[in-house]
């Protein structure tokens, strides 16, 4: 179980193959990547700022992850999320989960996910193409989708 926070890109395939790497246990790989936008709400978006609090965001990624693998016989699993100033295409987030079956390797990669969405301490801020833009509020999709795991 991994967690790291930076503000470089990964390689998916690189991330996959080290963590995955001698493990003949492993029968189900599954991957969530996520990517900035190029538009939200009809407007373009050039960039948006992803801030965190170092140490805090991590030991909350941790945290989140350590569930994720009480809950589901996971074999290996890695959460990467970027911060800084990223672009439209950039990589934010990267959940990889690997068990010996499918089915818990993709319950536990959602189950990541959606709690990374709602309680992982990051802040997003969008810059839009006419210069306006500001801090993106949660969603309650979001919170709809963490609920089912409760």
């Amino acid at each position: 179980m991994a967690v790291r926070v930076q503000p470089g890109d990964f390689d998916i395939g690189a991330e996959v193959a080290r963590l995955v790497a001698g493990d003949t246990e492993i029968g189900a790989v599954v991957t969530f990547t996520g990517t900035v936008r190029g538009e939200a709400k009809g407007d373009a978006i050039v960039a948006m700022e992803l801030e965190h609090y170092p140490g805090m965001t991590e030991a909350e990624l941790e945290r989140i992850e350590a569930e994720a693998a009480a809950r589901w016989p996971l074999q290996r699993s890695l959460v990467i999320h970027r911060y800084g100033r990223l672009a439209p295409g950039d990589n934010i987030v990267l959940v990889v989960t690997a068990s010996r079956h499918r089915q818990a390797a993709f319950e536990a990669a959602e189950f990541l996910m959606d709690f990374l969405k709602t309680r992982a301490p990051f802040w997003k801020k969008e810059t839009r193409a006419d210069g306006s833009g500001g801090w993106v509020d949660a969603r309650v999709t979001d919170d709809d989708a963490l609920a089912r795991w409760k």
